[in-house]
């Protein structure tokens, strides 16, 4: 009988103890994905443009690239896709003229200080925050990309088709 009793406990920690791990990782990475949020949104309102581009998805950086290119073909100035990338990396002027009117538009502190954030569907490689404004009928979905192990934010994404950031 107490062969059996000390069977059954141990079969109970096994299925037990796994599962509270599974939680704790999914907090731990929960955690990540809102503090890269929160650091793109923090770096926003410091106007520290270097950290917002390290911030960003792949396929944010490829489309802001992508629209700065046509941009400056189109005033005359022509830069190369390799001079805006070094120029948004480092916070140059390209960068600080475009980080500057993206946020004549936007205030991070809409998201940081007047808004419920809350974790939608993660998955292995992506994950969605809703953030609700205090005034907005609807949550944003705020797009997250795990990139080489680290997550990032996918801000064109997000607000893909729209030609100013307008949250909400």
């Amino acid at each position: 009988m107490k062969k059996l009793l000390g069977l059954v406990l141990f079969l109970c920690m096994i299925i037990a103890f796994p599962s509270a791990g599974i939680a704790k990782d999914d907090d731990l990475e929960w955690n990540k994905i809102l503090f890269a949020a929160e650091s793109l949104f923090k770096a926003m309102k410091e106007r520290n443009y270097p950290a917002i581009w390290g911030l960003l998805s792949a396929e944010s950086k490829n489309n802001i690239v992508k629209n700065v290119e046509r941009a400056s073909i189109k005033s005359g100035v022509v830069y190369s896709k390799e001079q805006i990338k070094i120029d948004f990396a480092i916070g140059g002027l390209i960068s600080r003229t475009y980080w500057n009117s993206y946020l004549n538009e936007f205030d991070p502190d809409m998201v940081l200080e007047h808004s419920k954030w809350e974790m939608g569907t993660v998955k292995k490689d992506s994950a969605v925050i809703k953030i609700q404004y205090k005034n907005s009928r609807q949550p944003a979905l705020f797009k997250m990309y795990k990139e080489n192990g680290t997550w990032t934010v996918g801000l064109e994404e997000t607000f893909e088709g729209r030609k100013y950031l307008i949250f909400f």
